[in-house]
């Protein structure tokens, strides 16, 4: 739990302080998830950061069922679980529209989550609002995910260097590729190995070769 824990509290602290220089004219700003701009896109990091308040919340199940590579599956992004997904973002984005407020409700919520996980024993399973029953820790994994791949999202939109920590890419490369060990041939770094597992960069003939041959699947990772 500690590592894991560790990644999301430090990428979180990476993109609260980008969050705290942008003027409310950035928030407006296209971003590579359309049709969310900016402000969108926070919005839902934001939730997700948070998400797990809730969760902790409830009963928990008896066992987990769902790792965090297993959990970026293709339901999570059919048609009306995306539309809801983006429709959710944009109608909480008008919530907090200017960017101080925004960089206050990021930061407000990872803190609450951090500190609702400290609480837990690393035993405990949670049940998703997918349904899917997970181990703390697994949950707290697609959390590291979804902050540091939609971070290198709004470095895009913002035009800036990707902050993304290097403790947050190896959870995440471990998360996108289940734990295997990405084919050296291909000579990928953890930045360029998640834009291209996530679908950020294409890939080519010879990298999905290589990646089938190796067992890693292209993950159902979209939002």
């Amino acid at each position: 739990m500690e590592p894991v824990r560790a990644a999301f509290r430090d990428e979180c602290e990476r993109l609260e302080r980008v969050l705290r220089g942008l003027d409310d004219p950035a928030l407006d700003r296209p971003t590579p998830c359309p049709p969310w701009r900016v402000r969108d896109l926070l919005a839902h990091v934001g939730t997700g950061a948070g998400r797990l308040v809730a969760m902790l919340g409830e009963p928990a199940p008896s066992r987990p069922e769902v790792t965090a590579s297993a959990y970026f599956g293709a339901a999570k992004f059919a048609p009306e679980v995306d539309r809801a997904r983006v429709d959710g973002a944009r109608a909480a984005a008008h919530d907090h529209p200017g960017a101080v407020e925004v960089a206050r409700e990021f930061g407000r919520a990872w803190r609450a989550t951090d500190a609702a996980v400290a609480a837990e024993p690393p035993g405990r399973v949670v049940r998703t609002r997918h349904g899917d029953a997970m181990a703390l820790t697994e949950f707290l994994r697609t959390r590291v995910v979804e902050v540091a791949v939609h971070g290198l999202d709004l470095a895009d939109a913002l035009e800036r260097a990707p902050w993304t920590t290097p403790a947050a890419a190896a959870v995440v490369v471990d998360v996108l590729t289940a734990g295997r060990p990405v084919p050296a041939g291909l000579g990928w770094d953890a930045l360029t190995a998640l834009r291209k597992t996530t679908g950020r960069l294409p890939l080519t003939g010879a990298e999905r070769t290589a990646l089938a041959a190796a067992d890693i699947p292209r993950l159902a990772f979209g939002r």
